[in-house]
């Protein structure tokens, strides 16, 4: 499955890859060592996530991540 970021918020994919990872939001924050709540946090738009946890969540769960630039 593939999705084109610039069309989703940042807590919009979070939640799409833990979704795409058949996880319980305790589950995935086992995974990405945190809690439950932190989870829910960045699902909900309440906290942000920095790029070193989404290549770390990338690599758990076999993604690719690609930047291309976009033809004017």
């Amino acid at each position: 499955m593939k999705i084109i970021a610039n069309n989703y918020r940042a807590n919009e994919i979070f939640k799409i890859i833990r979704e795409w990872s058949g996880k319980t939001q305790t589950e995935f924050g086992d995974s990405i060592k945190r809690t439950k709540n932190a989870v829910q946090f960045y699902e909900y738009g309440q906290r942000n996530y920095d790029f070193e946890l989404l290549l770390q969540i990338a690599k758990n769960e076999g993604l690719i991540i690609t930047i291309e630039k976009k033809d004017k």
